[in-house]
């Protein structure tokens, strides 16, 4: 058995009280990667497979210590971001990457939308999001629809898609991961844009199914997870989406709506 200590992953996100997504999907993502899983909690969320119900987001300074605490005694290797609910807390988190090592692999997934189509995010929020935050990433990792969000128009093929990440891209110097898994094509197609235009093609036969709550949260702590192991981004990208198809596999079943992923079993169907 090794003895190499694992590498300490902080996610920063919301709860997601039914467990399939948010800071619950992160540990589950990242400790079955062999990660050492951290957490700030953002904000707590009374949701299930149909929707959210509630939203309590915590005060910016609170987030912040958190991320100090962890800093500060234990150490980060790698960085998740998730759901930021509002600038104060954005401020307060941007102030804290500030403080981590030259290097440290930050990846930010854009959360603004819940599986189930509820807002998770206050108006304002993403607009500071993209002002603080994107710069400082190694890697945005926009859904479909929040690329479309982000550049003001609809993206109806692959093409289109390419372009507007290549847009962000090159305006935040920073590489981004735009996911198709919105779109209604048999093929799930992801594009990694580098700051330079150059892109990178990754690509599955969908999943006919409804169990896809937390696939964004799983797939950016997969990708943190293995930044931290020391993976190139292009490498830990192919195995992150392994992991997430693999999880959407052994989904459960579990709600009457979108329901959670199969972590538990993911790395066990990889090696089957």
């Amino acid at each position: 058995m090794s003895t190499a200590s694992p590498p300490r992953i902080l996610s920063i996100a919301g709860s997601d009280s039914s467990g399939g997504a948010g800071i619950q999907a992160d540990i589950k993502t990242i400790t079955m990667l062999g990660g050492y899983a951290m957490t700030a909690v953002t904000a707590a969320t009374a949701q299930n497979t149909i929707g959210v119900q509630a939203i309590a987001p915590m005060g910016g300074a609170f987030v912040g210590q958190q991320i100090a605490s962890c800093v500060e005694d234990i150490g980060v290797d790698a960085v998740k971001i998730g759901m930021l609910h509002d600038r104060d807390i954005i401020e307060h988190v941007a102030k804290e990457l500030d403080r981590l090592p030259q290097g440290t692999p930050i990846v930010l997934d854009p959360v603004m939308i819940a599986t189930s189509g509820s807002p998770l995010i206050a108006p304002d929020a993403m607009a500071s999001i993209e002002d603080l935050l994107f710069s400082r990433a190694t890697l945005l990792t926009p859904n479909l629809p929040e690329l479309e969000h982000m550049a003001e128009r609809e993206l109806r093929d692959t093409g289109l898609m390419e372009s507007a990440a290549a847009e962000l891209a090159r305006s935040y110097d920073t590489y981004v991961l735009a996911k198709g898994g919105h779109s209604s094509a048999n093929q799930v197609i992801d594009l990694l844009v580098a700051p330079d235009g150059r892109a990178l093609q990754y690509s599955h036969t969908r999943i006919d199914t409804p169990h896809t709550h937390g696939t964004g949260c799983t797939l950016s702590a997969a990708i943190a997870t293995l930044l931290g192991h020391g993976q190139p981004l292009d490498h830990a990208i192919t195995l992150a989406r392994n992991f997430v198809y693999r999880a959407i596999e052994a989904a459960p079943g579990f709600g009457s709506g979108n329901g959670p992923l199969g972590h538990q079993l993911a790395t066990k169907q990889s090696e089957a």
